[in-house]
């Protein structure tokens, strides 16, 4: 049967160069996929070595906690949210290096302390702590000795956690408004002020063209002009209607041949002759000027 001193030195002989290679892989790779599973392998070590050590309640928190929670919320969040490729990796932060420089320079002396003292020190074992069971151990230091670090620890993460609903539910302090209460203060505003209830049409005519050059035709075939912007009709760029009301004028020549012009109350072949005598490239609007001087006096 192999000694307890002796299995603790295997397991940490057999565990620390692998988990050493795991925390270099973590900081080297590329892939933060592969990064998370190198650090849920340096949990699962530490694990082992918590076992080793003969401390059950904390290798049993280091599995169920760290890495079977946040390691593995970790690893789905950056599977399903993903890293883009164009994030920067220029440094944000000016002489980062020099810091990091410091912290580890730092580290190394804390370790080589700890590590000189613990050669000369000799070490006091867990016999005595874990003399009625380890977890009972940890329950008498946290309710007793602890308890009101315990119970402020407990307080704070209730804190949080109330927080966080707060912000992620807030809770308005108007009622909703509703489809109904924005038409009825449209209607409001038209009756006070005259401002037209519904919304501008939209350009374009027809499915074979949507340009926001072309106005939109009411159902007598005439052009509806808030439809096309005011700048577009200053500068002479709107379509005529003419052209617009095409196919209701040839459907209506079709069906009767002396059937009247929906627009003008013309016949098919007096709007064909009309739209005929205008110039090659006529948009069929006013002149820019008197557009100009017409929105400004409506506005």
């Amino acid at each position: 049967m192999i000694p307890l001193a002796l299995g603790s030195e295997l397991a940490f002989w057999l565990f620390a160069p692998l988990m050493v290679l795991a925390a270099l892989g973590l900081v080297l790779s590329r892939r933060p996929v592969h990064s998370a599973l190198f650090t849920a392998f340096v949990m699962v070590g530490l694990a082992v070595q918590y076992a080793a050590l003969d401390a059950p309640f904390l290798f049993a928190v280091q599995i169920i906690v760290y890495t079977g929670a946040v390691m593995m919320l970790f690893l789905f969040v950056i599977m399903l949210v993903g890293v883009s490729s164009s994030d920067s990796i220029v440094e944000t932060i000016k002489h980062q290096r020099v810091l990091v420089g410091l912290a580890v320079l730092a580290l190394a002396v804390m370790l080589i302390a700890g590590i000189g003292s613990a050669g000369t020190d000799p070490g006091k074992g867990l016999a005595e702590p874990n003399a009625s069971g380890n977890v009972q151990g940890i329950a008498w230091l946290l309710f007793n000795r602890y308890v009101l670090v315990f119970e402020a620890a407990a307080a704070l993460l209730l804190i949080a956690t109330i927080g966080a609903m707060v912000l992620a539910n807030r809770q308005r302090t108007t009622p909703r408004r509703t489809q109904a209460d924005i038409a009825r203060d449209r209607m409001k505003e038209y009756a006070r002020t005259g401002a037209h209830p519904g919304g501008l049409p939209g350009s374009g005519v027809f499915a074979r063209h949507n340009s926001i050059d072309a106005p939109a035709l009411l159902p007598d075939g005439s052009v509806a002009e808030p439809s096309v912007s005011r700048t577009l009709k200053a500068r002479g760029v709107m379509l005529q209607g003419e052209h617009l009301a095409d196919a209701t004028r040839e459907t209506l020549a079709a069906i009767d041949p002396d059937a009247t012009d929906a627009v003008g109350g013309r016949t098919i072949d007096e709007a064909r002759a009309t739209r005929a005598q205008l110039p090659q490239g006529s948009t069929g609007v006013k002149d820019p000027e008197d557009l100009a001087h017409k929105g400004d006096e409506e506005r």
